[in-house]
């Protein structure tokens, strides 16, 4: 296998992406590169390139970036002023270069994969159901039609499923006591509350590098639509899952490792 390859599958995948413009490339290294061994991981982190050394993985997939920027990765970095990115930026990719790894984006095929994709995968983790009873026409927001509980026994049943992912409790907004039956689902920058209650939904559940505080989260509760909210990374560690499998599937000569990501931070009490 080489990343190249790879990487044409996956955008063999997708007839609605334009290859073009995606993020979906190869980020470094050489897209010729014989592969035997790859880590798949929600974030290419300097800890998940040590650890593709250390269990011999030439070729990382991610999802998400590894120099910091959605788009032209190594040109936005390269182009940060601050002496400390610069410095950061050059240490991660000398890091890169001499191991000779590969790194490979798989974003946009992955958000909008039907059925094991991001969200379908985030939903059934959370125990919604496999089949939503709506979705957003580019299919990355879902409802979920579920029977009635009150918001903060909905909020208990996700941070139960999440503690599992490093995020043993979740941010709720708004009334704890009210009824909810159709759930909103959606992660990254694709779950903005007014779209899920388009949909129809009493309640969405989203992820926080999407919503801020004092612009949809506060436009929701002053609009009485209760919100629950986590991490990004935990929200698509499920989808990371399912891609891992699926690569374990379908290249069955290529030996993938699974990375755990789950939540970007650790919470700590008084």
């Amino acid at each position: 296998m080489t990343p190249v390859a790879l990487l044409h599958h996956f955008h063999s995948l997708a007839p609605w992406l334009d290859p073009e413009t995606t993020v979906d490339r190869i980020i470094i290294g050489d897209p010729e590169a014989k592969v035997n061994r790859l880590l798949v991981t929600w974030m290419s982190t300097f800890d998940a390139c040590r650890a593709a050394v250390e269990r011999d993985c030439q070729l990382i997939v991610t999802h998400e970036p590894t120099f910091w920027s959605h788009r032209d990765e190594l040109e936005t970095s390269r182009a940060v002023a601050h002496s400390v990115w610069q410095a950061a930026f050059a240490r991660k990719r000398k890091f890169i270069e001499d191991h000779r790894l590969v790194i490979l984006r798989c974003h946009d095929v992955w958000d909008f994969m039907p059925e094991i994709g991001i969200p379908f995968a985030w939903a059934r983790f959370l125990g919604l159901g496999d089949t939503p009873a709506a979705m957003s026409e580019n299919r990355a927001l879902h409802r979920y039609d579920i029977a009635p509980l009150t918001v903060d026994d909905l909020a208990r049943r996700v941070a139960a499923k999440t503690a599992t992912l490093g995020e043993p409790a979740v941010q709720v907004v708004g009334d704890g006591s009210r009824l909810v039956s159709r759930i909103g689902v959606g992660t990254g920058c694709y779950c903005h509350p007014v779209e899920m209650q388009a949909l129809g939904c009493d309640l969405s559940i989203v992820c926080d590098d999407g919503n801020w505080y004092w612009e949809n989260l506060q436009c929701a509760a002053d609009s009485d639509h209760p919100m629950i909210r986590v991490n990004h990374g935990t929200s698509e560690e499920p989808g990371m899952r399912s891609l891992s499998v699926y690569l374990a599937r379908t290249f069955p000569d290529l030996t993938g490792e699974f990375l755990a990501h789950g939540s970007c931070f650790r919470l700590v009490g008084a």
